[in-house]
């Protein structure tokens, strides 16, 4: 049901953009205009994220071979096995959920992108029902869409402090809440609606054909019938390996002092923590995928370039989704209907506390993230990031996830064409996370 209605709903921004265009003058020129721009900054966007598919998985393979998997398979078997029991502990598919949840806890959402498309393929050799999203593709995607954040986007840090905020991590505790609300309310959804009899699982009449699940296609080097090949080694002795790695820890150790040392005096020791967190995090994460391999001896070069090829099969796989995404957005937005609905909605959403100024982000992120992007910025910039409104558009875009392009770039990865309450359990999540963002801002910023 989840792609059928994807469907719906992208043919009706569609067809509805065009219709309501040709009842105002001028307007149908500028929408023929936005569908070509919307196709071009669909692929200027998937040649950005591509680096970053590459980089990441290939980071990420070095620490696989390095026992990352094994470890992350141990150690939250026992969690992760009771929200997923359909699926073995010692899965591929087990892995990649724990890496692509941790990723987006914190906030490295980019990161995250190529672990959920691989789980969704390993996922599908687990489900009975070809074409069906079997439970735990279901919960994966709203816990996906909806997971907690611990780290704020750094793009969305990054834009409030290129606008001019005093105190760009403010949104740090209405984000953390807002994602708490969201989780809550997308697993919930998940296991009510499960119980229903028109979202449980059956096969279909007609099933698609099965997804190729060759390497190439999976984004992955692992599955039940392929186990992992195994990594080189770099043959050094262990004492030499320890030595690297001590002397790498006890440099970070002293730089961080120093740093410290340095930002505790002038902006205070709260300040200065978070431009720590906000600076090193991401170079530590690094490091820290890399000596994982170096600790285990494995030749982390080859392991990187082996992990980096399934970014760039990853990237291509999904161009058409985002393609088809970015279109329908860009022409609903070009239509004016877009700002016709928002000024239905604006006399009962400002009766609640959610500013008509807000309305785009809120419209908009479930269908777009770079649109929603663009929204943000242009909001903060227009009325400035430390206000009610900056914080609220940020606090959303740290919360709230591109719901349909996920869905249907997962499921399509998967090649489900019934997603049963996915949809629906995505949604209320998106809603959960919405309420969780205007009381939390109202609390802390109103």
């Amino acid at each position: 049901m989840g792609v059928r209605l994807l469907n719906w709903i992208w043919l009706g921004l569609i067809l509805v953009s065009i219709g309501y265009a040709a009842f105002i003058p001028g307007r149908m020129e500028v929408l023929a205009s936005s569908i070509l721009s919307g196709a071009s900054t669909a692929v200027q966007l998937i040649i950005g994220l591509v680096g970053a598919m590459v980089l990441f998985l290939g980071l990420t393979r070095v620490a696989f071979d390095g026992g990352l998997r094994a470890w992350l398979g141990r150690k939250l078997a026992p969690l992760v096995s009771r929200l997923f029991p359909e699926v073995p502990p010692d899965h591929p598919a087990m892995s990649s959920m724990v890496m692509n949840m941790s990723s987006n806890m914190m906030g490295l959402g980019n990161a995250a992108t190529p672990f959920g498309l691989k789980a969704m393929s390993e996922l599908a050799r687990l489900n009975p029902n070809t074409g069906v999203a079997s439970n735990a593709m279901v919960l994966f995607l709203a816990i996906n869409t909806s997971a907690i954040t611990l780290f704020p986007p750094f793009g969305t840090i990054a834009v409030r402090q290129a606008a001019g905020s005093t105190e760009a991590w403010a949104i740090w505790l209405p984000t953390l809440i807002a994602t708490t609300c969201s989780t809550v309310a997308a697993v919930s959804a998940y296991f009510l609606l499960g119980r229903l009899p028109v979202f449980r699982a059956h096969a279909l009449k007609k099933p698609p054909p099965p997804v190729a699940h060759s390497n190439s296609e999976q984004g992955s080097d692992t599955s039940p019938e392929e186990p992992l090949e195994e990594p080189k080694s770099i043959h050094s002795p262990k004492w030499l390996r320890v030595l690297l790695i001590g002397g790498f820890a006890l440099c970070v150790t002293l730089g961080l002092g120093l740093e410290l040392s340095r930002l505790v005096p002038e902006i205070g020791v709260s300040a200065a923590f978070k431009q720590i967190i906000s600076g090193w995090l991401l170079p530590l994460f690094i490091a820290g995928l890399l000596l994982i391999g170096v600790g285990a001896g494995i030749n982390a070069y080859d392991s990187m370039i082996s992990g980096a090829r399934e970014g760039l099969e990853v990237a291509a796989r999904i161009v058409p989704y985002l393609v088809a995404i970015l279109v329908a957005v860009a022409v609903f937005r070009a239509s004016g209907a877009l700002d016709a609905l928002i000024e239905i909605l604006n006399p009962y959403t400002r009766a609640v506390g959610v500013p008509a100024e807000v309305l785009p982000m809120a419209l908009l992120r479930p269908l777009s993230g770079s649109g929603a992007f663009g929204v943000m910025a242009e909001t903060l910039s227009t009325y400035g990031p430390d206000t009610f409104i900056g914080y609220l558009t940020s606090t959303l875009m740290g919360s709230t996830e591109t719901t349909f392009y996920v869905l249907a770039l997962y499921l399509g990865a998967a090649g489900v064409v019934d997603g049963r309450h996915a949809l629906a359990a995505c949604l209320l999540g998106d809603l959960g996370g919405f309420i969780g963002a205007v009381v939390a801002c109202h609390w802390l910023f109103g």
